[in-house]
């Protein structure tokens, strides 16, 4: 079993950044892949970032590309996205995940999910 929490939501002006945390206990965090996903109202989830075990390599989704960033840091257990110029469309539920098995943009990869941080843009 694994357990995600996630933390560094809130309420942000366009064009402003936040940097989303997601700290793991239960297992070896190195053992898993890593992704973010969020989910807007009256929207489906959907895909935004991930990260392989060692972190050498990301994904992300075209909407975010070169505004957002993923990493990890396996000595402390925690996976991080950071976001730049936040746009009003980036307001959702943002869920951090963990993988056992395959990585990437499939969320049926992953097993283990966090209660989500809600991040809002205002524009």
């Amino acid at each position: 079993q694994v357990q995600l929490v996630e933390s560094g939501g809130g309420l942000v002006q366009a064009g402003g950044s936040l940097r989303l945390s997601c700290a793991a206990s239960g297992r070896t965090f190195s053992n898993y892949a890593m992704g973010w996903f969020r989910q807007a109202p009256g929207k489906e989830r959907e895909f935004v970032a991930a990260v392989t075990r060692s972190g050498g390599g990301t994904a992300l989704a075209d909407s975010v590309k070169g505004r957002f960033t993923i990493s990890r840091d396996n000595a402390k257990n925690t996976v991080y996205l950071q976001m730049n110029s936040l746009k009003p469309e980036d307001t959702a539920v943002y869920y951090c995940a963990a993988s056992a098995t395959a990585w990437g943009r499939g969320a049926e990869n992953y097993r283990y999910w966090g209660q989500g941080t809600q991040v809002t843009v205002s524009s």
